[in-house]
């Protein structure tokens, strides 16, 4: 298999700029995987903001049961920062899959 599509592959499908980086492009590699650990981190963080209160009174409760629409209901509020992050990480994983198409190897 081409070293070029193999570079596609890892970043397309595995992990954002872990192509660059099989491509010997470390410090473009490295700078996308951290954008894409950030933004993950960031969304996680955002998820756990928004149901830490709906968990927090369940277990006050005596409940442990959380049905979906509570789920959906406690995160209504943040939709709008979710989608942003969302378009954030596909703005990153689009570069890195163009990056690696526009790359050019050393002859």
């Amino acid at each position: 298999m081409n070293k070029k599509v193999t570079a596609l592959l890892l970043s397309a499908l595995v992990l954002p700029g872990l192509g660059q980086l099989y491509l010997g492009r470390k410090v473009v590699g490295g700078i996308i995987i951290v954008l894409v650990n950030l933004v993950l981190i960031l969304a996680l963080f955002v998820l756990l903001r928004g149901l830490s209160p709906l968990i927090a009174s369940q277990i006050a409760g005596g409940a442990i049961s959380i049905t979906p629409a509570e789920v959906m209901k406690a995160l209504d509020g943040a939709s709008g920062f979710g989608k942003a992050v969302l378009v954030a990480f596909s703005v990153v994983w689009t570069y890195s899959v163009v990056d690696v198409l526009k790359h050019k190897e050393k002859q």
